[in-house]
């Protein structure tokens, strides 16, 4: 079955960099699209940058463009999420999710990782 598993949240100060990592199991990262949501305490899943399967066309949100990379490491079978310029409404649990197509709707991704705690402080 496929599983992901994320990691490199923790606790950064506003305007430092953090890198999240996707390992995907179970069949490669490329037969899907990828994408991060994350999770505020008491908030919806909020869709925030996802990359395609095919053409690696990515979008991500207005909240954090130009803050947030997405990329494939297919060597790793991993996708990454490089966050710069951290703001504390960026604090949050970071979720991994595969799905069929690039979409901003949770329901569509298939598969969810455990996600990853990120926290920034002020």
């Amino acid at each position: 079955q496929v599983q992901l598993v994320e990691s490199g949240g923790g606790l950064v100060q506003a305007g430092g960099s953090l890198r999240l990592s996707c390992v995907v199991s179970g069949r490669t990262s490329s037969s899907y699209a990828m994408a991060w949501f994350r999770q505020a305490p008491g908030k919806e899943r909020e869709f925030v940058i996802a990359i395609s399967r095919s053409d690696d066309q990515t979008y991500d949100v207005d909240s954090v463009k130009g803050r947030f990379t997405i990329s494939r490491d297919n060597a790793k079978n991993t996708v990454h999420l490089q966050m710069n310029s951290l703001k504390p409404e960026d604090t949050a649990v970071y979720f991994c999710a595969a799905g069929p197509v690039l979409t901003v709707t949770a329901g569509v991704y298939v598969y969810w990782g455990q996600g990853t705690q990120v926290t920034v402080s002020s």
